[in-house]
């Protein structure tokens, strides 16, 4: 018996060893996975301090990292989380608002156009999109946002069938002039130039 419980002993240590005792492969892998997962997403100490807008932080972040210091600022007030957060970016200074609506107007329309931009929760923004782009400069990207959102309340049951079935998406010919003008009337640069220029209206 004693013989037995050694025995017994030992494989149970080497399966402890190894991560293994009552679990499969898979479930252990699974396990590993998720941990993971839940490491990547925990915010950092350092992100947390630095959430404190200052002029020091605008003049000292280079251009290229720039709008991703804004932005991550500004949604960090209104996480997408909370149900509040139409009315907080709109309780911002129109130079917040601005920066913040075309921030998150870019990225979509980058990743998958202008149908993926009314598709997701930046659409409770549409309408003022024309004025926030016209607000940072970028002109012939308002007049284009403007005939867009046109056409998405004109062609609204199109445009939903498109998100569907990914067929005869009447916004195509939107995206493709906003990657033309991309070239010459780079958005990205418009925006940086205008937080360079409002610093006082962006900063806590």
């Amino acid at each position: 018996m004693r013989h037995t419980l050694i025995i017994m002993g030992f494989f149970t240590t080497i399966l402890s060893f190894f991560g293994c005792s009552g679990q499969t492969k898979q479930e252990s892998d699974v396990m590993i996975v998720t941990v993971m997962e839940e490491k990547k997403f925990e915010p950092s100490k350092d992100k947390l301090v630095n959430m404190h807008l200052t002029k020091q932080t605008i003049y000292g972040t280079a251009d290229k990292y720039l709008l991703d210091e804004i932005f991550d600022h500004l949604y960090s007030q209104c996480s997408v989380e909370n149900q509040r957060e139409y009315d907080i970016v709109m309780s911002w200074n129109k130079s917040k608002q601005a920066v913040y609506k075309v921030c998150l107007f870019k990225g979509e329309v980058n990743n998958g156009g202008y149908n993926q931009f009314y598709n997701n929760s930046g659409v409770q923004y549409y309408k003022d999109l024309p004025d926030a782009l016209n607000l940072i400069g970028a002109h012939k990207f308002a007049d284009l946002t403007k005939r867009a959102n046109d056409t998405f309340e004109k062609e609204y049951e199109r445009v939903t069938k498109y998100q569907e079935k990914f067929v005869d998406d009447p916004l195509e010919e939107f995206d493709d002039e906003f990657f033309d003008l991309n070239k010459t009337k780079n958005l990205e640069k418009l925006l940086v130039d205008y937080i360079r220029k409002h610093k006082k209206e962006l900063v806590d």
